[in-house]
């Protein structure tokens, strides 16, 4: 009866350890848009963020992305929602080794005008997100 205990015991817990392993794990910045900026912001995160997930993609660095707009609110004063996948915790934590690899094969930062990204947009924070499957 121990060991059948025992063994439901390990069971469970390595089932549970690594299911959560493979959960996607998903992280969500909110941005602000500074001093009315709107169309510097939407071409550096077109050009650049969009761009990088695309690559990210192609090299299964992540599972999907959505850059969202929404209306900013007293209470909720972003006006996008910048979602980013990951299949597993694997992958999660890789995250920044394969964007360092896509930023440098992608190159140059695009800009729409001389703005840089501190004076038009603002992320005001990150959430990082378990799925439940």
């Amino acid at each position: 009866m121990k060991k059948l205990f025992l063994f439901i015991f390990v069971f469970c817990v390595n089932f549970c350890v690594f299911s959560q392993q493979d959960t996607k794990i998903s992280t969500i910045d909110f941005v602000k848009i500074l001093n009315n900026n709107k169309k510097e912001i939407v071409y550096y995160y077109e050009n650049n963020w969009e761009v990088l997930r695309k690559m990210a993609i192609k090299k299964n660095y992540i599972v999907s992305y959505q850059f969202l707009e929404t209306k900013p609110t007293k209470e909720s004063p972003f006006s996008f929602m910048l979602i980013t996948t990951y299949k597993n915790k694997a992958q999660f934590n890789e995250r920044e080794k394969h964007f360092d690899e896509l930023i440098k094969a992608k190159g140059k930062l695009q800009l729409l005008n001389n703005k840089k990204p501190g004076e038009f947009r603002k992320t005001l924070f990150r959430k990082e997100i378990n799925h439940r499957e």
